[in-house]
């Protein structure tokens, strides 16, 4: 393998002086000069600044997030934020719960149901469950097919009337209302359809699959409540 070519400061600062004042020149002109300067200097042309900083890249464009639908479907999904946004958009009002014991009442949730991504994706018939892949590897949970379906279950990019926080999950987590929020996953990157759920990273620790609040984790036992399709505001609702 060749070595990597190195670059001084001299021409970083040369390269950076140029991609800064580019701005003003505008996209052509700075295109002719950074080929001349040096070849490094079209790999760092910066972005419009903002609030004082200029953002540079090695490759000349941004990360972006997709959320992936893939496994048992017909169509696999590749969705971009704007097209996650594009959905029919749903709200909700929940109060969630953490199994350790705490509680915030009555957070704004608004997102997708997963019924309308599942329009799109259309699941074959053996699937039987959905597998939540998070960015924060390796953290994945799971659903079955049924649980996803409740009807105050989303996918949320938005809280209490802002974007998602990032503390919260951004740019997209599941919310399960009726869950404990271990089961909320965040910062949800990828969603695959399987013939039946697995243990997600806190089950394989010893706590329960299925996360039903006050009837799971050594409280009493008692039968999920079944799936409905109303997409009304659910005043209930849970996370970590």
């Amino acid at each position: 393998m060749p070595e990597p070519r190195r670059y001084g400061r001299g021409v970083f600062l040369l390269t950076a002086v140029g991609g800064i004042s580019s701005l003003a020149w505008g996209k052509s002109v700075w295109d002719h000069v950074s080929a001349a300067v040096s070849p490094l200097a079209g790999s760092i042309a910066p972005f419009l600044p903002t609030g004082g900083w200029r953002i540079y890249t090695v490759s000349g464009s941004m990360p972006t997030w997709r959320l992936t639908v893939g496994g048992l479907v017909e169509k696999p999904l590749s969705l971009s934020y704007d097209e996650l946004r594009a959905l029919p958009r749903a709200n909700q009002i929940s109060t969630f719960h953490c199994v350790t014991g705490w509680t915030v009442q009555n957070v704004h949730w608004a997102g997708v149901r997963l019924s309308d991504v599942f329009a799109q994706a259309k699941p074959l018939p053996e699937a039987g469950a959905l597998q939540f892949v998070s960015s924060e590897k390796p953290y994945v949970d799971y659903l079955t097919m049924q649980q996803s379906l409740l009807h105050d279950v989303m996918l949320a990019y938005e809280m209490d009337g802002k974007p998602l926080p990032r503390e919260h999950g951004a740019p997209l987590r599941l919310i399960i209302p009726e869950m404990y929020g271990y089961k909320n996953v965040k910062w949800l990157e990828g969603i695959n359809l399987l013939p039946q759920a697995g243990n997600g990273y806190w089950e394989v620790l010893g706590y329960d699959r299925d996360a039903w609040v006050g009837r799971s984790n050594g409280y009493s036992s008692a039968p999920p409540p079944a799936p409905t399709p109303a997409v009304q505001p659910s005043h209930r609702g849970f996370l970590t």
